[in-house]
């Protein structure tokens, strides 16, 4: 092949690569943290969805991005991590929900701020409108308040002779407070009694479940939460332990060995947390880009943990399932 052939040949296959990918050829390589809350096993699926978002955008880790992780050993150790990121001079930084927006944006106003899991990001405060954000946080947001509220409907449905439930929601999550108002609206209409049961640390567990068991309550309702979220095992756990039937909002809860979950896929909504990262570091202001909700929210059922509890889910909870868990 002749020298001109061979450059006019390179010249027309760089038009068939993505926009983003030749931007980058001539910037810097982009440093993106992340601030999360322990145990990082728990984040696994979250994390390679994320990851499996970017590389699909064009980012190789090493070459031209760099993930920084900061893992908080509790909700108090945030505000550090997250000053920390910023002292660094970090890109982006991903706080994946509200627990972790918060200390990010008391950290700065300038560096821009995604979120992945957001379950209330206007009623929180931390954008002023999901079409125009307005300040330098954005992401992809589900609807919790009605999620939760349906899940308690659901679990109701599921144990039609339940008259109490536990309620495990977590007071450092800032968008939990509107959500425990929703259930408590909800459970009024079901005609449920509601146990509030808190948990702040993965300490309060064992705790809880055991008032749960002494109360009576015929099952429980878990808001997710960081918290809730990192450890699926040791709730799974702890509900066959005890006895009793749960609903979650992730479904990880629930291949780990939970009764049942209803809320949106978060691996979905980490690898479309990527599309974020990228079009901010090709130079799009958070403020203009406006905040996604997850479109689809799926019943997951864990038949064996049904049977372990000794539960025979009725028929017509069984044909709504999404997924069902053998």
């Amino acid at each position: 092949m002749r020298r001109r052939d061979f450059i006019t040949l390179l010249g027309g296959a760089t038009t068939a690569w993505p926009p983003s990918v030749l931007a980058q050829a001539s910037l810097k390589i982009a440093r993106v943290g992340f601030l999360g809350l322990a145990p990082a096993s728990g984040w696994a699926g979250e994390i390679a969805a994320l990851r499996a978002g970017l590389r699909e955008l064009g980012y190789v880790e090493g070459k031209n991005i760099v993930l920084e992780f900061r893992w908080a050993e509790g909700v108090g150790e945030l505000p550090r991590l997250a000053a920390e990121l910023v002292r660094m001079n970090v890109d982006i930084i991903v706080a994946p929900a509200s627990t972790q927006v918060e200390p990010a944006r008391q950290a700065t106003r300038t560096i821009p701020i995604v979120f992945a899991q957001h379950a209330d990001p206007v009623g929180t405060g931390h954008v002023l409108s999901l079409a125009h954000p307005g300040g330098n946080i954005t992401g992809v947001s589900m609807v919790l308040t009605e999620l939760a509220a349906k899940g308690l409907e659901i679990l109701k449905q599921a144990l039609p002779r339940a008259t109490r439930i536990g309620i495990l929601s977590n007071p450092t999550t800032p968008s939990h407070v509107k959500v425990v108002s929703e259930v408590e609206v909800a459970a009024k209409i079901l005609g449920l009694q509601l146990l509030m049961t808190p948990v702040r640390t993965i300490d309060d567990f064992d705790p809880v479940f055991s008032l749960m068991k002494r109360e009576r309550a015929d099952g429980f309702l878990v808001p997710p939460s960081p918290l809730t979220n990192s450890q699926p095992v040791l709730l799974a756990e702890l509900a066959l332990q005890y006895g009793l039937p749960g609903m979650f909002g992730n479904k990880d809860n629930v291949k780990a060995g939970g009764l049942m979950s209803y809320g949106a896929d978060f691996n979905y909504m980490y690898r479309h947390a990527a599309i974020y990262i990228d079009k901010i570091l090709m130079g799009e202001k958070p403020s203009d880009l406006p905040v996604e909700q997850a479109s689809k929210y799926d019943l997951v059922l864990n038949l064996k943990t049904a049977r372990a509890l000794g539960l025979d889910i009725p028929p017509t909870v069984l044909a709504r399932a999404d997924e069902v868990i053998e």
